[in-house]
């Protein structure tokens, strides 16, 4: 295990890795939105690929890679509605979040993985609004 330096110090592949158990396809259940994610290493490693199909809820992909200029793992979203979002992402332990924007803004998803991470269990939340969601590994698939 390498030693632990600030993700500016890191390449961005080695910033990555603490997504890796993101990593393979998901079912996605709540009482907002349900269907199916999946998170995939890019070529060469340097970004993660998710690819998004919640149905009425929305479609799309993300690319998340490391941001040199702020030093965390931020993604854009390009949904078939045509919207471009833009996303924080930080995993440490088992609590995985994800901020609309930057880490200061109130709107994010804040999830648990169980121990073997194979579920992760949580809301998003925003100002007067929120919404509970589950993800779960679909059998057989590695990290």
């Amino acid at each position: 295990m390498s030693e632990h330096r600030p993700a500016t110090e890191k390449s961005p592949a080695e910033a990555l890795q603490t997504l890796a158990p993101l990593i393979g396809h998901w079912t996605v259940s709540g009482p907002s939105s349900s269907g199916t994610v999946s998170y995939e290493w890019f070529d060469g490693g340097n970004f993660i690929v998710q690819r998004i199909d919640l149905g009425d809820e929305g479609r799309g992909i993300e690319y998340i890679g490391l941001d040199a200029d702020s030093g965390r793992l931020r993604s854009h979203f390009f949904g078939t509605n045509g919207k471009i979002l833009e996303y924080t992402y930080e995993l440490i332990g088992s609590t995985l979040t994800i901020w609309f924007g930057d880490t200061d803004s109130p709107a994010r998803f804040v999830g648990e993985f169980n121990a073997d991470y194979t579920v992760n269990t949580g809301a998003w939340q925003w100002p007067g609004g929120g919404y509970e969601s589950t993800m779960t590994r679909r059998d057989g698939d590695d990290r």
